[in-house]
């Protein structure tokens, strides 16, 4: 199936509050913020999220509800020498004022530890749930956008094949308007006609964009075939429609005909469309 890279899920469970958003993102990019007392947990949350993703970037929220056991140890020895270090450096330097609790709290990690009481299957519980949920949004996302990008691909077959369905009579168009330019540049009867009009068709020939659109043709229905796959393709779409834009480029400078250059220009909106879309699909 198709994803989408923009997603959000969240749980509670036995105590934890867990929120994660996706965005879209060349890589994947995780970043977790949760309570140091959870820090052990960061490395097999993060390849969670690796298992069950291939890329975006990761915004992930971990709180402790009051459901959770959770109490303060204060280390008054310590807590007591940073109060005398302050004061040290207080009389050191002649400063003014008090030496007060406000203070001391700004230094509250050297003396002062938090500790949870917590059911760590709870943790990876309300994770899992809220990655889910994250899944399952990415997932409706990324069917509407793979529907959309169907439908476009179809209509850049269908302006492809008015393209295709011109190019005889452009050929023939240009073979003639080269041969008419010679004939008006050599005085009559001093020209082999024979030999012009092998010159017309050479001329004729360079612009030829058979093998362009032949490539098109092809270049969408690969396109079409890995949207119907899925999987992580957000890559292999982007360079399906780089080569795309490249071919619709090469048409239009080959073509001097204004109905083709019309549709070209057409195509090209389209593509341009459908590659912003591309860069919200995993």
């Amino acid at each position: 199936m198709v994803q989408s890279m923009t997603g959000f899920g969240s749980a509670d469970r036995g105590g934890f509050r867990v929120e994660i958003r996706s965005l879209n993102h060349r890589f994947m990019d995780i970043s977790i913020k949760l309570p140091p007392a959870l820090g052990r947990h960061e490395i097999p949350l993060r390849d969670i999220l690796k298992q069950k993703f291939s890329r975006g970037k990761f915004d992930v929220y971990i709180s402790v509800t009051s459901d959770a056991g959770v109490s303060l140890s204060v280390n008054k020895e310590a807590a007591k020498k940073v109060f005398d270090a302050l004061n040290d450096l207080k009389e050191g330097l002649s400063l003014d004022g008090d030496i007060d609790i406000g203070m001391l709290l700004g230094w509250k990690e050297l003396f002062m530890t938090e500790e949870v009481s917590y059911d760590a299957d709870a943790l990876y519980e309300a994770f899992r749930e809220a990655a889910n949920g994250v899944e399952g949004m990415r997932l409706r996302e990324g069917e509407t956008l793979a529907a959309e990008l169907v439908s476009r691909a179809d209509k850049l077959d269908a302006l492809n094949n008015e393209i295709i369905s011109l190019c005889p009579s452009v050929m023939k168009e240009c073979r003639d308007r080269f041969l008419q330019r010679l004939k008006e540049f050599l005085p009559e009867g001093q020209y082999d006609e024979i030999k012009l009009i092998q010159e017309a068709s050479t001329a004729s020939e360079k612009a030829d964009i058979t093998e362009e659109v032949t490539r098109l043709k092809s270049h969408i229905e690969q396109l079409k075939k890995i949207l119907t796959d899925g999987g992580t393709i957000g890559r292999k779409l982007d360079f399906l429609l780089q080569e795309l834009n490249r071919e619709a480029n090469t048409i239009a400078s080959k073509a001097s005909d204004s109905r083709i250059l019309n549709i070209v220009i057409e195509m090209k909106a389209e593509i341009e469309k459908m590659r912003e879309q591309v860069q919200n699909i995993q």
